[in-house]
């Protein structure tokens, strides 16, 4: 299916690695021309980089995303350059383990900035440029927010802030024609994925655990298949698509668990 994304300018935070950059990938394929932001030069150079080696045209901008100053700046590049925006995918952020118990009042802010206050910040900067061309926001967030995990405070609410923002955004910008969609990861086998299965003393036995509990093919989600939703929902062929909270994620937060 050609998803008419041929040109289309589409941010993606946090794209040069996991889930970001199976997003940056299937986007690339798809004829648009995604732009990569991040605070990690070499990573983004690197992945940018092998994207030219392939044809592509992917651009990019660094900033640290919890710096609003550093996102200003970001914008006021990527629209020098590019002079439009049409997408944008707020996808950057970190399970850091601020929990209820051993967190402090400090790192549960820090747990907010780093993983909420950006899509806030980031959408309301494209804003303008979105409203010209009835473009789309895709936020992608944790099943942490329906499920729970324990432990992690401040990413669960700050995923529960994901959720409630789409659904807000999609109404606040239903005169502008501009849909906001969110894609909602359970289990998907990413670089920070394998470094919090390798906290277990058995990481192997911990991730087969998890594997049995995921009712479709007994599997972890893949990011292209993460990145195959999002690419949907930036296109036209979801124009009447807003406000979802789209599970991608074989049937791990909602069927029955008793499922064997």
């Amino acid at each position: 299916m050609d998803l008419g994304l041929d040109k289309k300018i589409i941010i993606v935070t946090g794209g040069s690695k996991g889930i970001g950059s199976g997003i940056v990938s299937i986007l690339a394929e798809e004829g648009a021309i995604p732009i990569i932001i991040g605070r990690n030069h070499n990573s983004i150079l690197k992945s940018v980089s092998n994207y030219r080696k392939k044809g592509y045209e992917v651009g990019y901008a660094f900033a640290e995303l919890s710096d609003p100053e550093q996102c200003d700046m970001a914008l006021e590049e990527i629209l020098t350059k590019y002079e439009t925006i049409h997408g944008l995918v707020n996808n950057a952020g970190i399970n850091d383990g601020v929990s209820l118990e051993k967190g402090t009042h400090n790192d549960f802010l820090n747990s907010l900035n780093n993983n909420l206050v950006h899509y806030f910040k980031m959408a309301q900067l494209v804003l303008p440029e979105l409203k010209k061309n009835k473009g789309a926001i895709v936020n992608i967030g944790s099943k942490v927010a329906t499920t729970g995990q324990g432990g992690t405070s401040g990413y669960a609410a700050a995923n529960g802030g994901r959720n409630a923002l789409t659904r807000e955004w999609a109404i606040e910008l239903l005169p502008f024609s501009v849909r906001v969609n969110s894609v909602i990861v359970a289990e998907c086998y990413t670089p920070l994925y394998e470094k919090w299965i390798n906290n277990f003393d058995n990481p192997e036995e911990k991730l087969t655990e998890i594997k049995n509990h995921i009712p479709l093919e007994k599997r972890m989600t893949t990011k292209e298949e993460i990145a195959n939703t999002v690419a949907f929902l930036l296109s036209e062929k979801s124009s009447h698509t807003t406000g979802q909270l789209i599970y991608i994620d074989g049937g791990y937060t909602h069927l029955d668990r008793a499922l064997k």
